[in-house]
């Protein structure tokens, strides 16, 4: 569980430097990417254990 909050933790870090740059193309890209890393690690959250299966 740890490392999902680590995932999504470092995904609104990354979101964030992508807002701050994002009058270029490569800050919405790295936005994106910041997203993809916080949906993940929310994702990651909800799946169940692999001892529990």
């Amino acid at each position: 569980m740890a490392a999902s909050w680590i995932v999504a933790g470092l995904g609104i870090v990354i979101s964030l430097f992508g807002w701050y740059v994002t009058p270029g193309s490569w800050g919405y890209g790295i936005m994106g990417f910041g997203i993809a890393f916080i949906l993940l690690g929310i994702l990651d959250m909800f799946r169940a254990p692999i001892h529990a299966r």
